[in-house]
């Protein structure tokens, strides 16, 4: 799991071998510890006779002195060591959050890649959690993971070197538990790693059941579900603490037992040290630095063991990121880009099938052919398959059968950016960004003036609502945009794609969520945007069908109509059916919704 890493590590190497080399010079720092004690003991206290050498010359100044020079020495290794220690930390800290922040952008940029239809297989609120929250098992797993079990690797070694010279025999005694902490590594970690899935995963629901609940407050409120939802959460909430309470008690256990063997490794020591000391094979002194250094080397140890334990944790995360990056895009963008004028419009559908779960046919052997210019309304009950055949045009998904052309050729074969740089679409529910009001209708053009936003603004007769705003069109917009009513939303996403001035025009329900006279204000504005340009529209008013120069009938994904208002009228079929049942008492007194 690691190596799948290595990229992140590569782009940010020079941090990290700064944060390698503090490593060496924090684990030196941490060897100087101990001797200040020793020569306090043996030389200050203990009269012990100098060695010979420039040692010696140095332990050679006045007692006074020299236990001065000492405790000086014990208060600048530890300044020393404890500035290198928070230089080290400052700098795995940040390399850190920038690795975890590249690995978020290339999960987001990952899942934006990927199609509507497998963003239909996935839960928001997992998706969510694996960007937020699984993202850290970069950081937890490389500069809280691997790279303090080298720093206790390279520690322990050189504790090692320091300690043999001063009691072979004392040094294996000690080593005797390492063994031991490693077993505990390999019963407990695997415990770990399970109940730290369980973890994510419930977590991941309480995301998931938030962000459904806070996308359907409305429905929840009007169907006073409020309590029911109450007590959904509650479960799922219960479940995640419950799964952390556990692994919080294995985390505690493994400590615990870490610390057991640990301090009987010790015991072990002091007393085969005391009894050296007491045969007169150890000085105290000698022994007081084996018993500092040993604390300090089960220090590096247990830093091991740990590390053991996080890597086990973070590597559950680090699954589920990668899952996704693992994921083959079900859209492969094809290379072929349109000339610079544009596209014509021309689009056809040739034995086109499609189904959203296998067995499950939406459309049946679609042809159809839009010439460029015309402007087409696809009617039908619901389920018919109207924003599903719409949706093959921009790619959001491929047909199971069949292809789609734009000018003759597949559209598989284009540039995803290309193609979808041809299409304007408004869509229902309209679907406002937490942005400027200016923002959000150049989202699809971005670096647009602001004469050309108000003009786009003005002839989807927004304008004036927009106006009459605190800050007008550098007013933000909230979640959902909440300050504006449906119908401004609808103007608002008709103004956007007024501004994008694409050959191709979809639109889905573009005036249903307008009342009559707002409505024929913005199909004025329509008329004029669709002048010359292929148009597709879901209609669900009569005021729209009328206006468009041919009208195709779905039923149970297969086209069982098509032609004009007064062919189709006169046909006495599934249109003129509609027609009878639906528009024809108020044709005259006002517009009726066409059946979705």
């Amino acid at each position: 799991m690691i190596s799948k890493f290595r990229p992140y590590l590569q782009a940010h190497r020079w941090p990290v071998l700064l944060a390698l080399g503090q490593v060496f010079l924090a684990a030196g720092l941490e060897l100087l510890k101990p001797w200040p004690l020793q020569i306090v003991i043996d030389y200050v206290l203990g009269h012990k006779p100098l060695p010979a050498g420039t040692l010696g010359a140095l332990l050679s100044l006045p007692t006074g002195w020299l236990l001065l020079f000492t405790c000086a020495g014990i208060v600048g290794v530890n300044l020393a060591a404890g500035a290198m220690t928070f230089w080290h930390n400052v700098t795995t800290i940040r390399v850190g959050q920038r690795m975890v922040n590249a690995l978020r952008g290339d999960l987001y940029a990952h899942l934006q890649r990927l199609s509507l239809a497998y963003h239909g297989r996935q839960r928001v609120g997992d998706l969510m959690y694996r960007v937020t929250a699984d993202s850290f098992a970069v950081q937890t797993m490389v500069m809280n993971g691997v790279l303090p079990i080298l720093s206790a690797t390279i520690l322990l070694v050189g504790m090692l070197i320091v300690l043999f010279p001063l009691d072979p025999l004392l040094t294996v005694l000690a080593l005797s538990i390492v063994p031991v902490l490693f077993a505990l590594i390999a019963g407990v970690n695997h415990k770990i790693g399970r109940v730290a899935t369980e973890v994510r995963d419930a977590d991941s629901r309480v995301y998931s059941l938030v962000q459904w609940g806070m996308a359907a407050i409305k429905v929840v409120q009007a169907f006073t579900k409020e309590e029911e939802e109450h007590r959904r959460f509650m479960g799922a909430s219960r479940d995640s603490l419950d799964a952390t309470l556990r692994l919080y008690g294995w985390q505690t256990l493994y400590s615990g037992l870490v610390g057991l063997v640990v301090a009987a490794g010790t015991a072990i020591v002091v007393y085969a040290g005391a009894r050296a000391v007491l045969s007169g094979r150890l000085t105290l002194g000698e022994l007081l630095v084996f018993v500092a250094y040993l604390a300090q080397l089960y220090a590096p140890i247990n830093q091991i063991t740990q590390s053991w334990g996080l890597i086990a944790g973070a590597r559950v995360g680090a699954v589920r990121v990668f899952e996704v990056l693992d994921t083959e895009p079900d859209l492969k963008s094809g290379t072929r880009q349109f000339p610079p004028a544009g596209a014509r419009g021309d689009i056809a559908w040739r034995g086109v099938s499609f189904g959203y779960r296998p067995q499950v046919s939406v459309l049946r052997n679609i042809d159809l052919r839009i010439a460029a210019g015309e402007k087409v309304a696809i009617v039908g009950p619901t389920g018919a398959g109207k924003s599903t055949l719409l949706g093959l045009v921009p790619r959001f998904f491929d047909p199971s059968q069949g292809a789609v052309l734009i000018d003759g050729v597949d559209v598989r074969d284009y540039a995803l950016p290309a193609l979808r740089r041809q299409i304007s679409m408004v869509l229902q529910p309209p679907l406002i960004f937490p942005l400027s009001v200016a923002d959000n209708i150049a989202y699809g053009r971005p670096g647009a003036g602001h004469a050309a936003i108000e003009q786009a603004a003005r002839l989807a007769r927004i304008h004036d609502v927009i106006a009459a705003l605190p800050q007008g069109y550098d007013t933000p917009l909230g979640e959902g945009g909440a300050a504006l009513s449906e119908g401004e939303k609808q103007r608002v996403t008709i103004a956007r794609a007024l501004l994008r001035d694409a050959p191709i025009l979809i639109l889905d329900e573009p005036t249903s969520a307008l009342d009559v006279a707002t409505e024929a204000l913005v199909i004025a504005a329509i008329e004029t945007l669709t002048a010359g340009r292929t148009t597709l529209i879901i209609a669900h008013r009569l005021s729209t069908v009328r206006r468009c120069d041919r009208i195709v009938v779905l039923r149970d994904g297969t086209i069982v109509e098509q032609g004009t208002f007064a062919d189709l009228s006169r046909r006495g079929g599934l249109f003129a059916e509609f027609y009878r049942s639906q528009f024809a008492a108020d044709a005259t007194a006002g517009e009726l919704p066409v059946p979705a």
